[in-house]
């Protein structure tokens, strides 16, 4: 993130109000944009749901979770941990 000059950018009553509450400090102002739950913008979460959905179903069909962290590469408790969530 790049440091803007608060007087460069603001109109001059603007910064004079900040400056009564946070004078001399660094504030952080963050954008107007709702943020998206993780995963949403770039696919991760569906990518990770479908994973799962996967795995759970090969349990389900008689592989183990030994062969399942192998086809994965995933560690024994994860798969574990994915199976037995609800």
């Amino acid at each position: 993130m790049k440091y803007i000059n608060a007087a460069e950018v603001l109109p001059k009553y603007l910064l004079n109000e900040i400056q009564k509450h946070i004078n001399g400090k660094i504030i952080y102002i963050p954008s107007g944009y709702e943020s998206m739950p993780w995963g949403e913008k770039n696919g991760s979460r569906q990518y990770y749901t479908n994973r799962n959905k996967q795995i759970k179903q090969y349990y389900k069909d008689g592989y183990s979770i030994e062969q399942l962290s192998q086809k994965y590469g995933l560690a024994y408790e994860t798969v574990r941990k994915i199976i037995y969530k609800k």
